[in-house]
């Protein structure tokens, strides 16, 4: 893994170590203070690249083509909005997405499978142990956007979100965010239709560099992908993370989310 990552700069191999600790640490008071944490230069150069390399095939020929219209709560309402609020403005996302079944002996899914990173992102999570998912579709994901297309407004199902920048785009395909627009207990309806109005001043954007490990605090952060101008397609891994082991998508989610089942 030495080969992949730069573990000289982030010793996820020294488990307890203080460099270790120290990059725990700055993990935990980054995603206090900003909702995220980035590790900039996590791969090594190169790294990115060969990964795109392998995945390119696959993601032209045999992607899922992923278009819908949908609120930021991908909900068809809300039960104490009326269908016409502002909070439920409906927008559209576009993309194309290669399961992990699709990528087998790539370097994104060793990456994904590299046990000292999941020891290293349960303690900046503050989580007891994490564990990859079980299912064949769902356990790693590559999304492309093309030109056009955008990842739009939303929430987070889960917590937090493990992301792996492999390929920028010409330009747009910045990542925009508000960070804590909501909580818990306060929903905030007004504030989420000045975001989608474009009138929050908090709302920040953040474009990332390919080999940027991203960990996002998405369940009451809105985020989404700005819309991708030029040639280059932005391509992005999708890590995901469970506290309990075995964790499967239901047939209808995995048709959902990948036209098929198996």
């Amino acid at each position: 893994m030495k080969d992949i990552l730069d573990l000289d700069r982030y010793p996820l191999d020294r488990e307890g170590s203080a460099e270790w600790q120290r990059l725990v640490d700055q993990s935990i008071a980054a995603l206090e203070a900003d909702g995220m944490f980035n590790l900039e230069g996590f791969l090594r150069p190169g790294v990115a690249e060969r990964a795109v390399r392998e995945i390119q095939p696959v993601m032209a020929e045999r992607s899922h083509v992923h278009k819908r219209m949908h609120n930021i709560y991908f909900k068809p309402d809300i039960p104490e909005l009326a269908p016409d609020h502002p909070a439920l403005r409906k927008v559209e996302t576009i993309s194309h997405t290669v399961c992990a079944d699709q990528i087998p002996g790539s370097v994104v899914l060793a990456i994904y499978e590299y046990q000292p990173l999941l020891r290293f992102l349960a303690a900046a999570m503050g989580k007891t142990k994490l564990h990859v998912m079980q299912d064949p579709l769902a356990r790693t994901n590559v999304m492309a956007y093309r030109a056009g297309e955008a990842l739009n407004w939303h929430f987070d199902r889960s917590e937090f979100t493990t992301t792996l920048l492999l390929q920028q785009s010409q330009r747009g395909g910045d990542l925009e965010y508000r960070t804590d627009l909501r909580s818990d207990d306060n929903p905030n309806y007004a504030g989420v239709a000045r975001l989608l109005e474009g009138r929050d001043p908090e709302a920040k954007i953040l474009r990332m560099k390919p080999g940027t490990l991203n960990v996002f605090r998405g369940k009451n952060t809105a985020h989404r992908v700005t819309t991708v101008e030029g040639e280059r397609e932005r391509m992005i891994a999708v890590f995901s993370y469970y506290e309990k082991p075995g964790v499967m998508f239901s047939d209808e989610e995995r048709v959902g989310f990948y036209g098929r089942a198996a």
